[in-house]
Formats: structure tokens, sequence, C-alpha cells
């Protein structure tokens, strides 16, 4: 019996001893699981009258959201083969008869477009009482903070944060989070019945808005190709909808027949003529998602 007890003592000591080496031996990183990475999420939303394609490049990923401007106008397509974007979204406003920028567009610090150079737009005695909303409307912007980069969205004459730099900006209008700014912007004068976007009728639109963590939402909301060609969404709904995605802040970019999304080797159309047909119209600047 007591010899039973003395080999069970030293069983149980081998046990311990064991047990101890394969712990004390094994990587302390093999036990902590690794976080997936951060990569776009794209999906879908059937709206009343239209489909929300929709975007999400998470906060501090491998991706930047950037702005990009064609001397002569292009697709998105020809955009993406160009920069080689992961994806591409139509973006500031232009003048389709000479081609030239009504936005501002700044790449790498430098204003690279400017819509006071545009002649038809100073020129053009119907929008002379507006060209100084016209020059200060909302834009995307990149800053480099430090080591960080962070992405806002504001008017053309705020000032940027203390401690950081503006690298891009592209600009459009109106804001549409925190609220509408559509007579602040010059785009609706009710006294004199102007409404430049058609603010309440449903139309083929586009979007660009950042979550409270950082993360860039980009949305384009198509007409149905088998519905009547006059369906989308309105300027309101276009708010009260990316407020659904989670954005704090977001703004409009043009929308009605520039209204174009690119994503992984495919493109979205917004706009739809009476035949039911996709429209195609190419842009003069746009919102690429490259990997950095």
């Amino acid at each position: 019996m007591r010899k039973i007890k003395l080999l069970a003592l030293i069983l149980i000591s081998l046990a311990m001893v064991l047990w101890f080496n394969l712990h004390s031996s094994t990587p302390s990183i093999s036990t902590v699981a690794s976080s997936p990475p951060k990569s776009i999420r794209y999906f879908e939303r059937t709206l009343p009258q239209g489909i929300a394609h929709i975007l999400l490049i998470p906060a501090n990923s491998k991706f930047l959201v950037t702005p990009a401007i064609s001397q002569k106008v292009a697709t998105v397509e020809e955009f993406a083969q160009k920069h080689r974007a992961v994806a591409i979204l139509n973006a500031g406003f232009f003048d389709p008869a000479n081609q030239k920028t009504t936005s501002y567009v700044v790449i790498q610090g430098k204003v690279v477009a400017d819509p006071k150079e545009n002649d038809r737009l100073v020129n053009n005695p119907n929008l002379k009482s507006y060209l100084g909303q016209i020059f200060n409307r909302t834009e995307f912007r990149r800053y480099s903070c430090g080591q960080n980069i962070r992405y806002d969205i504001a008017l053309h004459s705020a000032s940027q944060p203390v401690g950081c730099q503006l690298v891009d900006a592209i600009g459009a209008g109106p804001s549409l989070l925190p609220e509408l700014t559509l007579e602040k912007e010059g785009f609706v004068d009710n006294t004199n019945k102007r409404d430049a976007l058609g603010s309440n009728q449903p139309n083929a639109r586009t979007a660009v808005g950042i979550t409270r963590d950082g993360s860039v939402v980009l949305v384009m909301v198509a007409q149905k190709l088998s519905a009547p060609a006059n369906n989308g969404i309105s300027l309101p709904a276009l708010a009260n909808f990316m407020k659904t995605l989670g954005a704090d802040k977001a703004m409009n970019l043009d929308g009605g027949s520039s209204s174009s999304l690119y994503y992984n080797g495919k493109t979205f159309y917004g706009k739809v003529d009476l035949e039911g047909n996709s429209i195609k119209r190419p842009v003069k600047s746009v919102l690429l998602v490259q990997e950095d």
C-alpha cells in the first residue's frame, strides 16, 4: 500500500512538471487571437424610389480616400484604370460645355482646380449675386495631423484644426449633416425661386459622409431601371438616409447624370433615361479609394 502511494506521488509530480514546462515554453502570441484586417464593406439598400450603393471605408485602415481630377472629363472606369483605385465615386461640380470645374480641388496641398478660373461661371449674369456663396461651398477634406490621417467636411473658408495640415480637398455641396445648407451655399433662393439642384425632387444623387469613429461612407443612389426616370431621392431624404448609415457629417456631391460608382471592377450608374437605360456621363473629378 505504501509503494502504491509513493508511485502516485511520483506520477503527480511528473505531471505537474510537464504541465509547467508546456505552458512556460508556449509563445504568448499563440494564445492571442489576431484581429481581422479592416477592409472595405459594400452593400445595397432598396429605397422607395431607388437603389443605394454604399461603400464603408473603415477608420485607421490601409485605405485612403483622396480626390483626383482629369484635364478632360472621363468615366469612373477610366479614373480607376489610371489611378489603380479600388473604388471611385464621382465628386465635384463642373460645366459640361467647357469641361471646367465649378468646385475647388486641392491635391497634396496644391489647388489644382479653381472655380474662379471658369469664365462661364464668373461671367454668368444669372449667377453674379451668388458667386460669394458658390466660392465658399462645402468640401470633403483630408488632413495630416502628425502621424494620423483625419477626414472632415467643412466650408471652403473654414480653418484647419490646430496641429493639422490640409492635404486634399474637393468641393461640391450642400452640406447634408449636421444640417442641410441649401440656402447658405447658394443652391436655393426662395425669393427668386431658385433651386439649382431640384432639391425636393427625386433624382440620382451622390454623397460622402464621415462617422463618429472617422470612417468614410460613400453613397450613390441610383434610379430604378424598372421605374420611370423621375425617381431616385431628394436632398432632404438623402440627408436622413446618411444619418441612418451612422454619418455625423455628410455632404452632397454632383448628382443626376454624373452619379456613378466603381467598385471591384464593376460600375453602377445612377441616372436612367426614358427607355430605362443607364446614362453614362464622363465627369471632371472623383474621390479615389486606394491602398495606402
